[in-house]
């Protein structure tokens, strides 16, 4: 079987970014099928062109985008991916079925645009529930743009072979649009058990990053987006700092449009008690999370972001991390019923001031939260095991389609 793998931001593990379609398509291969992934170029890609990467057939589109972006250079990045996308795609021949993953939006209207043009079947996959996503952050207020965009979320849908979800609020959130449960499959974001993994810490890579391990480490790495609402934990260390809590550092690994206003803010606020590590490849996040005590994954206290399957907390799982959540959607549910972890007020900085005084030196329960994420990272979570629930749905789907 030919699977055309859309997605717009594609990296693998040696690059910064999810890697979620790099796992999947390596099962795909494992099994036997042929994949082609249509992506843009990145810095670590920047010219447009084919190259095979461990298997996968990758063609590059040229096409700029940056969490730096206004909103409407960002809206013509989203536009050009889609109409070179489809030139491409078209390009290709025998292709059995597509899998479009977003975000954004307009990844799924390739897939659609493709199944009208040349007949294939698709199976889309839901990041992040568009458009209620952005309407909800506030990038999206006109009401006239808003109705398009809820038309083509629709649209896609309907057309669709099959709906991925990563979550059960974006499960949810796909039924409430008015498709049949039994077209929608969650499948959540992966842990990679043999990429973060608990292990004696690395001395050298503390020194260079200035981690101090007699310190207890808390990290958010990942995204630093306006959903992350990364101010909290901001406003967190310096209620640490004001009570005088000086064995707590939090560490900031990654990047995002928020990052130059969250380190102007660090600064104002004369927070020796925070550190912005950079931006790094995989293996480097998972030296410096091994050095780290606790992992918070942080949002804004928004309805639609208690949706979210976020990346760093299945990391943060294979990683034996004690893992902070202050949203109160299933990831609240997840840490609290495996007891891997605990749930802090989003509304509340001393909520999680309060909660690191209790728990940081509790080492017996920081064991036990450390040994259940980890356990569960391999019994459920694992990318083997979530990847091959992937391959399983294309494959039923395009059988479908062909009888």
């Amino acid at each position: 079987m030919k699977i055309l793998y859309i997605h717009q931001y594609f990296h693998t593990p040696s690059e910064p970014g999810g890697t979620r379609s790099y796992w999947i398509s390596r099962e795909l291969i494992r099994r036997g099928h042929d994949v082609v992934m249509v992506t843009s170029t990145n810095k670590f890609h920047p010219q447009p062109g084919v190259e095979m990467v461990e298997g996968i057939k990758v063609i590059y589109i040229k096409n700029e985008y940056s969490n730096y972006m206004s909103k409407l250079q960002k809206v013509k990045s989203f536009c050009s991916f889609l109409n070179k996308a489809i030139g491409e795609a078209k390009k290709e021949d025998n292709v059995d079925i597509v899998y479009a993953t977003s975000t954004p939006l307009t990844v799924g209207a390739v897939a659609m645009r493709l199944k009208s043009a040349k007949g294939w079947p698709y199976v889309f996959e839901v990041r992040d529930l568009w458009p209620e996503f952005p309407i909800q952050i506030g990038a999206i207020r006109n009401k006239f743009i808003i109705g398009i965009l809820r038309k083509l979320e629709k649209d896609i849908y309907q057309k669709a072979n099959h709906i991925v979800a990563l979550s059960p609020g974006m499960r949810d959130g796909v039924v409430a649009a008015g498709i049949p449960a039994d077209k929608v499959s969650m499948i959540p974001n992966m842990s990679k058990p043999d990429e973060f993994y608990p292990r004696p810490h690395n001395h050298k890579i503390a020194e260079e990053f200035g981690v101090d391990l007699s310190k207890f480490n808390i990290i958010h790495f990942g995204s630093m987006g306006v959903a992350n609402g990364l101010d909290y934990i901001l406003n967190t260390a310096e209620i640490c700092q004001h009570m005088d809590i000086n064995d707590v550092e939090f560490l900031f690994l990654g990047d995002g449009a928020t990052l130059p206003e969250l380190q102007k803010m660090s600064e104002g606020k004369n927070l020796r008690n925070v550190k912005f590590l950079g931006n790094h490849e995989m293996k480097t996040v998972s030296e410096i999370v091994n050095l780290c005590d606790l992992s918070i994954t942080s949002f804004k206290n928004l309805p639609i972001l208690q949706t979210n399957s976020p990346n760093k907390l299945f990391d943060s799982l294979s990683a034996g991390k004690p893992i902070v959540v202050n949203s109160a959607g299933w990831t609240k549910d997840l840490v609290e019923k495996e007891n891997c972890g605990f749930f802090v007020n989003p509304d509340s900085p001393q909520d999680f001031v309060d909660k690191i005084k209790l728990y940081k030196g509790n080492t017996e329960i920081l064991k036990t939260w450390a040994e259940n994420a980890r356990n569960l990272s391999e019994s459920v979570y694992d990318k083997s095991i979530l990847s091959r629930q992937v391959a399983e749905v294309i494959e039923r789907h395009y059988t479908n389609e062909s009888d």
